[in-house]
């Protein structure tokens, strides 16, 4: 195996996932568990975690750093790492990212406060990861981060100037579960996929009859047969994300590039086909890329 440079942790609140990076941000080994930060409460109970997971990575290259991203660095996390305000590049956030002790640093999240507060944590560095992997978005351009709190972040000049987040994930889950809606789907949630339907979602946002009106649809198309209960839950999802897709379209349009779960951002993708945007550029997980980047900037590595 190359020579280990970095412990690059990418910790959210349901789920660690640990990277070592070789020489030039290669990802040598990865690893993961369900110790999210939402889930472990004080310093002993986050030392563990990260000793269960990486202890032999630790063991084995003691002098090697470690770097996080994420929830560890929030009020319920580790160690509160201060909101950095947009705009903000690369070499901003590496200048306030939190020391915990001699080889662990947190970076800190995103604020954009121009209006109501608005802040991320993590998809800054996925964002900074995208920017190292493909420096042409650097120019001008907005990054999309679905999820359960989508992110529609705003790049100019290799700087974040400001981000919209949107509930559409958590929403999806609420309805889905714990609404009126959810009495005619299907209730272990084992659904099979139905592009039509979701297709069908995102075009009933393109006519933008009020999101609140338009989702009682999800119920009266399933009382009058015209969609199966199997059928709902992609309409429900096409519905969500087409009034998402069309909030954020109504500002300057940007080249648009998609950065997270493949199959997520590729409902994206379809989603923002039917609004008649090109196909945006699709990106992974960019955590470790960021993380790296971050690293060197802070001369850790």
């Amino acid at each position: 195996m190359a020579d280990p440079r970095l412990i690059a942790l990418d910790w959210g609140s349901t789920r660690l996932r640990a990277f070592l990076l070789g020489a030039g941000g290669e990802v040598l080994l990865s690893r993961q568990s369900d110790a999210g930060a939402s889930t472990l409460s004080g310093t002993e109970a986050f030392e563990q975690a990260l000793a269960t997971l990486v202890g032999d990575w630790r063991t084995a290259q003691p002098a090697l750093p470690l770097l996080a991203c994420g929830m560890v660095g929030s009020q319920h996390g580790w160690r509160e790492a201060p909101y950095v305000a947009c705009p903000a590049d690369a070499t901003e956030l590496a200048a306030r990212a939190l020391q915990v002790h001699e080889r662990l640093y947190i970076i800190p999240g995103l604020v954009d406060d121009i209006a109501t507060p608005d802040v991320m944590r993590g998809e800054e560095t996925q964002i900074f990861g995208a920017l190292a992997l493909h420096p042409e978005l650097a120019g001008d351009a907005c990054l999309v981060l679905p999820g359960t709190h989508s992110k529609w972040a705003r790049v100019a000049a290799g700087r974040v100037t400001g981000f919209a987040t949107h509930m559409t994930g958590e929403l999806f889950a609420l309805l889905r579960q714990h609404s009126v809606l959810a009495r005619l789907m299907p209730a272990d949630g084992s659904s099979p996929a139905s592009p039509e339907a979701f297709v069908q979602g995102v075009d009933a946002a393109l006519e933008d009859g009020g999101l609140a009106h338009q989702l009682f649809a999800v119920r009266t198309l399933g009382l009058f047969k015209q969609l199966a209960p199997e059928q709902l839950p992609d309409y429900l999802s096409g519905l969500l994300i087409g009034h998402e897709i069309a909030g954020e379209l109504k500002r300057a349009p940007q080249r648009l590039a998609l950065v997270g779960d493949p199959a997520l951002c590729a409902r994206y993708a379809q989603a923002l086909a039917r609004f008649g945007q090109p196909a945006p550029l699709l990106l992974d997980n960019t955590a470790p890329a960021g993380l790296w980047r971050l690293a060197q900037t802070m001369k850790l590595i």
